[in-house]
């Protein structure tokens, strides 16, 4: 399997969530696929300081943070082609909610990046399963309207997910909610208290379950 997996900075107060980020690219080696990572080239909302959690008096670009996970190996978001991958795949962090959209602003009457909400439309539209950890699922139903996802528990984002028209199942870690019309395949990570090996078992089970969906 071949997977585009989509960074929203570096960092998970205002950026891609480190570590959901590295299991998923984990996840994907381990289990015999590749993968290539994009970011879009848009300014950051903010900067925070990820030891007081206060904003920082500075600007950074959001493919140029994650270029900071990727090891510098990573991609403008508009040279996404979904004719060239398996599968697109969405690591959460505070980033999604303020770089991708502006959920952490806006609620559920936040707006999606246009490159970002391209990507995910013509992924659905040729039928290629789209995974999305942590924050993330509220993204694909912000764009999609009618899924099935799971965000773990958390009250505030499962009533703005069914605003937007999706639905909601209430999973633990290691189980991931797979919406085989839609073929989305989501999983709670930090929505829910964890560990980094609960981070771990997460982006595997969705990893798997997508390369199952992809027959890869």
């Amino acid at each position: 399997m071949k997977a585009a997996i989509v960074l929203a900075g570096c960092g998970v107060r205002d950026g891609a969530e480190i570590h959901e980020a590295v299991m998923t690219m984990y996840a994907i080696d381990k289990n015999g696929g590749t993968y290539r990572i994009f970011a879009p080239n848009v300014a950051q909302h903010h900067v925070i300081n990820h030891i007081t959690g206060e904003e920082m008096k500075e600007s950074r670009n959001v493919l140029t943070e994650a270029a900071r996970i990727a090891r510098g190996k990573i991609s403008p978001l508009t040279e996404y082609r979904a004719e060239e991958f398996d599968a697109l795949i969405f690591p959460g962090g505070f980033g999604v909610a303020k770089n991708l959209c502006t959920y952490a602003f806006d609620g559920a009457d936040c707006h999606v990046d246009r490159v970002v909400e391209q990507a995910i439309r013509s992924t659905h539209r040729a039928h290629k399963p789209i995974g999305a950890l942590c924050i993330s699922p509220l993204l694909i139903a912000r764009v999609l309207g009618d899924v099935t996802v799971t965000v773990g528990n958390d009250k505030k984002t499962v009533a703005d997910i069914v605003k937007l028209g999706g639905k909601h199942e209430e999973r633990r870690h290691g189980e991931v909610t797979v919406d085989m019309k839609n073929l989305i395949v989501t999983a709670p990570c930090y929505m829910l208290d964890a560990t980094v090996s609960e981070i771990a078992r997460d982006a595997e089970a969705v990893i798997k379950t997508i390369m199952e969906l992809t027959g890869k």
